[in-house]
């Protein structure tokens, strides 16, 4: 005999218990069906939606690709990646596609920024060490994520953000954010901290008993420069910004901070996890050390001389000149570009420029945004162009260069199977660099953010 279930006991005195058993065991029956057809139904489902591919076709005048100037190109995308860029007839456009005109305009990538601190904004507004003692943490990471849309609006669509000067890991939760599509902005490389030598950086308040805020995370000495590279790390940074020298000699002026040996260790351990070095430097010896210890990137290069240049150019070290923001600092010192003589400061970026283009040096596209406000970023192409950059190698600069010197392997370019992060100008860059302040269309990761 077969026993009664628990649930079955309703039944009794009305069913012979058999009869129970088979009404309950077709019922179970009738359940495994209907669980059946339905999870073949969402089987089905779910293969449609990922058969079910959105293709954008871009149809501009002319096409930069990262590396030259193309007309008559189009640009097929297939969800968040390039299908096929090339002359309109080697492109078989599907009958689903949504095309896009852009007559009159430019399609390239989504250009990179070198040099960024979304958590900065011009110190004619508030000076850096009022936006590090007195704008509080809310109120900073708030600005960040406005300068996040302006950035991407601007056709940024990836940033090196090279450290939060004070807000701790913040970037790391922005970055977060705009993955996760909480908020429009750009990819983000982060440098979380950065890292100074004790008593180098800022702000300094010569009150002992202050708890000040500092603006990177202090180390010294192979033990401690090596933990703080494995701490950021292991809070997220994407690449780790050193500053090998700073305004800490006498009377305020600028001296190394790390010993080559310090250094060397710090790239040794930061490279050993695939991330690249970025330091700050304004000065010959520490310019010299950095390239003696082999990091990635030289910021600014104040310091640079043609034989510095020249070991760079040997040890494959790109500079990032910042020609923004020192002559945004001179203005809010007084100079009236175009009006007033040009100052010392200024003078020295023209001559630095010149003498790392003269040597070959990779010169990425950054401009310390965050001195300068965020969304003027290509106010840094045209000065390199002042400067006497030709327009297509500014264009490169700001957009493969920077991605094979990021190690960014899907951007940067518009080829076949690369990342759909595109931007469209009014006009013709190569001719005229303005043009890339002529926004007319961002896409990010294949969803366009402005039309």
């Amino acid at each position: 005999m077969h026993p009664i279930k628990k649930n079955q006991s309703t039944y009794r005195g009305y069913l012979n218990p058999y009869v129970v058993n088979i009404i309950f065991m077709l019922m179970k029956s009738i359940r495994l069906i209907i669980i059946a057809v339905l999870l073949t139904y969402a089987g089905h489902v779910i293969a449609q939606r990922k058969t079910d591919s959105t293709y954008i076709l871009f149809k501009p005048d002319r096409v930069f690709d990262g590396q030259q100037m193309h007309t008559g190109w189009w640009v097929l995308v297939k969800d968040n990646h390039i299908e096929a860029v090339g002359d309109a007839a080697s492109i078989t456009v599907p009958a689903t596609a949504k095309i896009i005109e852009l007559k009159g305009s430019t399609l390239m990538p989504g250009m990179i920024e070198g040099h960024s601190h979304l958590f900065l904004h011009p110190y004619n507004e508030v000076s850096w060490d009022d936006q590090v003692l007195t704008e509080s943490r809310a109120e900073r990471t708030a600005r960040a994520v406005t300068h996040a849309k302006a950035t991407l609006l601007a056709g940024f669509t990836t940033v090196r953000d090279l450290g939060t000067e004070g807000a701790g890991y913040d970037d790391v939760g922005l970055k977060t954010a705009i993955e996760k599509g909480v908020i429009p902005g750009p990819r983000m490389l982060c440098a979380t901290r950065a890292i100074v030598a004790t008593g180098s950086y800022g702000p300094k308040v010569l009150v002992s008993e202050a708890d000040v805020i500092k603006g990177g995370e202090e180390a010294d000495g192979i033990d401690g420069i090596t933990h703080a590279v494995r701490s950021q790390i292991g809070h997220g940074a994407d690449v780790v910004k050193i500053y090998v020298d700073y305004r800490w000699g006498l009377d305020n002026t600028a001296a190394p901070t790390f010993t080559e040996d310090e250094l060397k260790v710090a790239v040794q351990v930061a490279k050993s996890s695939g991330r690249i070095v970025a330091v700050h430097s304004g000065t010959e010896e520490g310019m010299r050390r950095a390239i003696a210890a082999g990091v990635t990137t030289i910021e600014h290069g104040d310091g640079g001389t043609p034989e510095l240049f020249r070991l760079m150019k040997d040890k494959g070290i790109a500079l990032c000149p910042t020609l923004a923001a020192t002559e945004a600092i001179s203005t809010y010192h007084g100079w009236k570009k175009g009006i007033d003589a040009d100052p010392a400061a200024v003078k020295h970026k023209h001559y630095i420029f010149t003498e790392a283009m003269k040597a070959g040096v990779t010169i990425c596209m950054g401009g310390d945004v965050g001195v300068f406000p965020h969304g003027d970023n290509a106010r840094e192409m045209l000065l390199m162009v002042d400067y006497g950059m030709k327009p297509i190698d500014v264009l490169r600069s700001a957009t493969s260069t920077n991605a094979a010197v990021f190690g960014l392997k899907d951007l940067g370019n518009i080829k076949t199977g690369y990342l759909a992060d595109l931007v469209a100008v009014t006009g013709n860059p190569a001719e005229d660099i303005k043009a890339v302040k002529q926004v007319k269309l961002v896409m990010k990761d294949g969803i366009i953010y402005s039309e």
